[in-house]
């Protein structure tokens, strides 16, 4: 089991999340027509603005949290994900102030100010209390010191409802929420695309050598829709989700921490970049399995099987988006369950409670649709897409048959559409449009 630190626990604390269980639904609930996060989300951020700076937000955008279909630990390898971005959102709230100081301010946590000048080197925050910060220096560092571009002062309230810990990529919505206010505001002259690698490159300074999906299907994300990205060219393909399909999400509750170069997330990178090694190539992305299959005894095991979970993964990926096209859930089904199994022994990243989750709904749906676990690994969610006539038995095994294989832990059962990426909202207006 991997240690949560004391700085994960005040990061969760910032995003307001419980491991209590529950159903949480957003497909027509707490949204107001236009805007792209929750009306609570909304305005608990703006409500934490007007407090802390005596004055409304000029501006709110908001990135959703994603979650990929198919194609784990393949971006750092330069290979294909199949992403949607997700209806809970990270949310900032930012006016631009007259000198060159940043304040931000976590709407989640009861925290101070955090403040630090844009004529200094940006470093990070030392104290735990500020670590959340380091996502806002993150993104603020790469834009002025990195990309040369021309930030002033600003005024900043984030938060949010993307759950924390459960693979759904709360950090890099943070980042592109953050990223999409400053371009916008300060019009810097980003794309989409752009506004995500920055967030990327701030997720690797904060401490997580993370590849690129997270950050571009928040910035990028299209409703109704997953997305096939090539992470070598950041190449997207619009593929539509079937009609009559649910997209679930069950959190085990099992929580992960990724941030940190001794991490396994980061291990199983070196690993990966090992094996690219071998073959003279800069990713895996470029290795066959006919010429993996031909070095397996010139590689360690354990490298040779994290080669082969991406190799193979990559192949399921390409062909999981002619699946979904076609509206084939059955052969969706199967390659999410061969992702499964290659996560499992290959690549050793999922954990009792996860394997649990998979089993549960695999035997409720069927050849109807498809489970895997979801994420970075070591805990979080498993996706289900299967149709919506069988959400409420999956739902009803989860709640009756989970705890007592998880060790009394209940999970939360989301059940999400897929949404349009980072956007601006601008209060009284309610209208929503996407950056860049």
């Amino acid at each position: 089991m991997l240690r949560m630190t004391v700085a994960t626990l005040l990061f969760m604390a910032l995003l307001g999340m419980s491991t209590a269980g529950g159903v949480l639904s957003k497909i027509a609930p707490g949204k107001s027509a236009g805007t792209c996060a929750s009306t609570d989300t909304v305005g608990k951020v703006t409500d934490s603005f007007t407090k802390t700076y005596g004055e409304e937000p000029k501006f709110i955008f908001a990135a959703p949290g994603r979650v990929n279909l198919i194609g784990e630990h393949t971006d750092y390898n330069d290979g294909f994900v199949m992403p949607c971005a997700i209806d809970y959102h990270m949310v900032c709230a930012i006016s631009p102030s007259d000198d060159d100081t940043i304040t931000a301010v976590a709407a989640d946590f009861d925290c101070q100010p955090n403040k630090f000048s844009l004529s200094d080197p940006i470093v990070k925050a030392e104290n735990k209390e500020d670590f959340w910060s380091n996502y806002v220096r993150g993104v603020c560092k790469v834009l002025k010191e990195d990309r040369g571009l021309p930030l002033r002062g600003a005024k900043i309230v984030i938060g949010g409802d993307v759950p924390q810990g459960a693979g759904l990529s709360s950090s890099a919505a943070l980042e592109v929420s953050v990223g999409t206010a400053l371009n916008a505001v300060m019009k810097l002259g980003l794309g989409p695309k752009e506004v995500a690698l920055t967030g990327q490159s701030a997720e690797h300074w904060v401490g997580c050598n993370c590849g690129i999906m997270d950050q571009l299907i928040s910035a990028c994300g299209e409703a109704g829709h997953s997305l096939l990205i090539d992470c070598r060219d950041l190449s997207t393909y619009s593929v539509k989700i079937p009609k009559g399909t649910s997209i679930v999400i069950v959190n085990s509750n099992f929580k992960h921490h990724l941030a940190g170069l001794d991490s396994e997330y980061n291990q199983r990178r070196s690993q990966c970049e090992e094996a690219a090694q071998h073959f003279g190539v800069s990713h895996l992305r470029d290795v066959s399995i006919q010429d993996l299959l031909k070095e397996e005894k010139a590689l360690d095991p354990q490298t040779f099987r994290r080669a082969r979970h991406v190799v193979t993964e990559n192949d399921r990926t390409e062909a999981a988006r002619k699946a979904l096209e076609k509206g084939d859930l059955v052969k969706m089904g199967k390659l999410m369950a061969e992702s499964h199994v290659s996560m499992k022994d290959d690549f050793e990243i999922t954990v009792p409670p996860i394997d649990g989750l998979v089993s549960i709904i695999g035997k409720v749906i069927g050849d109807e649709g498809g489970v895997r676990m979801t994420g970075g690994g070591f805990g979080g969610s498993v996706v289900c897409l299967c149709k919506d006539d069988k959400v409420e038995a999956v739902k009803k095994a989860v709640e009756e048959q989970y705890p007592a294989l998880s060790g009394g832990l209940k999970a939360t059962i989301i059940v999400t559409t897929a949404v349009q990426g980072a956007g601006t909202h601008t209060p009284g207006l309610k209208k929503t449009a996407q950056v860049g």
